[in-house]
């Protein structure tokens, strides 16, 4: 009996692989497989095996395909979103040279430093790519290499961001899309294209990069007969270009040129991000002035310390995560990576205000702040670049949609609430990063919008959570804190 079309959303994120298998036509979620991936590396390092993403994504799709029991000749698309920033160098039979450089590795803050000093400071470089360069972008990452291992370098004949080089496994085709290229710092978002001037300034050869496709949802090519037959689907199933994981969360939100502008969105993970879709193109030093990736832009700003964090602070005190309370006086800002924004690469944590009636549940649900007041902070500054007034009646009373895995957390959520003022929305699926690649797919294969795609499987559907009276007192002795703070004190230099 034939099946419904069926599409293939993966979201390769930096821990762990997941292919969501969907009905083309309604977006309903028939399976999702999974397989984890491996971190190495100690204080700034932190670096994964490429092939150990190609094997997560054979895996994650074996595990998938058996659980949505659909046959694989149904299988009529698939795209890959990636984790950002992600640094992949390849020899010239496609070979990855070394663990890529990941988004959240931090030995590159020097040299990102030295860049934002270059082309004019940092105002020179949002006018060209919208973002200033840091630790994580890939730029810098790429000069801490020609620094740290120039023989790599030099041997290095291609240059990939990780959804390109899954992307490049299932088609042989190098290509990647405006919105995960804007991450690079070599992609110009005022142009819609490589910046060679920087290419120049980075000893950074055109031909080692892959092309440009019009949007993530556009077709780059077909499964190959070997990807195909590693994946066990039918070769020449449409791949679309893809694109990084935080563009795909708002195409699975409906945020785009053909959705919602200008309404903000919290993603709860590994980091802590905040975004929207606007028409405005973002030109401001303290964010990450992205493109989406269906010719909107993309204005966001990341934390590197949000969940992850919180677990450790959690584990440290030997509890659960939802054994917290109100942080009293208390102020820990939990800043165990460094942190990206602000941009402190070498931050440590810090704890001021402990008092001898001070509880372990109260230090626990002070670092919950610290993490949420530091994001929220940044949320201003994504309202602001999309032409917001984040003071106005009416631009804070619109509602934050919450997605990530915090948002499925109660302590997250509440904190969110008390410390927003705002209403939430939490959309029902958890797997948004997924259910927008395979919207991407669903794209390549029909040639529609694919936010129209998502917003038509209405992927949002979602619980609200009215707003509670804001919590200024909390609000005003973290910010006093983290204002105050002498960079000494963050442990930075």
């Amino acid at each position: 009996m034939p099946h419904d079309p069926v599409v293939i959303g993966v979201d390769s994120s930096t821990q762990s692989t997941k292919a969501l298998f969907a009905d083309a036509a309604t977006g309903r979620t028939l399976a999702v497989g999974r397989a984890p991936h491996r971190v190495t590396g100690s204080g700034g390092a932190r670096e994964s095996d490429p092939d150990q993403w190609w094997q997560a994504l054979r895996e994650a799709v074996a595990r998938g395909l058996k659980e949505s029991g659909a046959p694989a000749s149904a299988v009529r698309g698939i795209a890959i979103a990636g984790q950002q920033h992600g640094l992949v160098v390849l020899d010239r039979g496609g070979r990855p040279l070394r663990p890529a450089l990941l988004w959240n590795d931090t030995r590159s803050a020097p040299q990102a430093a030295a860049l934002a000093g270059r082309l004019g400071g940092p105002r020179g470089w949002t006018d060209r790519t919208g973002s200033v360069p840091v630790a994580a972008v890939t730029a810098a990452k790429w000069e801490w290499l020609r620094e740290h291992e120039p023989a790599t370098a030099e041997r290095c004949a291609a240059v990939r961001l990780p959804h390109d080089f899954l992307t490049e496994r299932l088609t042989g085709i190098a290509t990647t899309d405006p919105g995960d290229a804007s991450g690079t710092g070599w992609y110009s978002t005022a142009t819609g294209t490589y910046d060679h001037e920087i290419l120049q300034l980075l000893g950074l050869e055109r031909q080692l990069l892959p092309d440009l496709a019009a949007t993530g949802g556009t077709r780059v090519g077909g499964l190959t007969a070997a990807a195909a037959e590693a994946l066990g689907l039918p070769p020449g199933v449409a791949v679309a270009a893809g694109t990084g994981d935080n563009m795909s969360a708002a195409v699975g939100l409906g945020l785009g040129g053909a959705g919602l502008l200008d309404h903000p969105a919290l993603s709860l993970g590994t980091s802590g991000t905040v975004f929207a879709a606007t028409r405005h193109r973002p030109a401001d030093p303290a964010l990450s002035g992205f493109a989406a990736t269906d010719g909107a832009y993309l204005p966001l700003a990341c934390t590197l310390n949000c969940t992850l964090a919180v677990d450790r602070i959690a584990a440290l005190l030997g509890l659960g995560r939802d054994d917290a309370a109100p942080g009293g006086e208390a102020v820990l800002l939990p800043y165990l990576d460094g942190e990206r924004t602000p941009d402190l690469p070498a931050a440590s944590g810090l704890l001021t205000g402990l008092r001898h009636a001070t509880t372990p549940h109260q230090l626990l649900g002070a670092a919950y702040e610290g993490a949420v007041v530091t994001v929220l902070r940044a949320l201003d500054e994504v309202l602001r670049a999309c032409g917001l007034d984040p003071a106005a009646p009416e631009v804070a009373a619109r509602p934050l949609r919450l997605i990530g895995g915090g948002a499925g957390g109660r302590t997250w959520v509440e904190t969110v609430r008390r410390l927003s003022g705002r209403p939430l929305i939490v959309p029902s699926s958890t797997e948004l990063v997924a259910v927008g690649a395979a919207a991407l797919a669903a794209s390549a294969v029909s040639g529609a919008d694919p936010v129209l795609i998502a917003r038509s499987w209405k992927a949002g559907t979602v619980r609200e959570l009215p707003p509670s009276e804001r919590d200024l007192a909390t609000w005003d002795r973290v910010v006093s804190v983290l204002d105050s703070a002498t960079t000494t004190l963050l442990g930075s230099p």
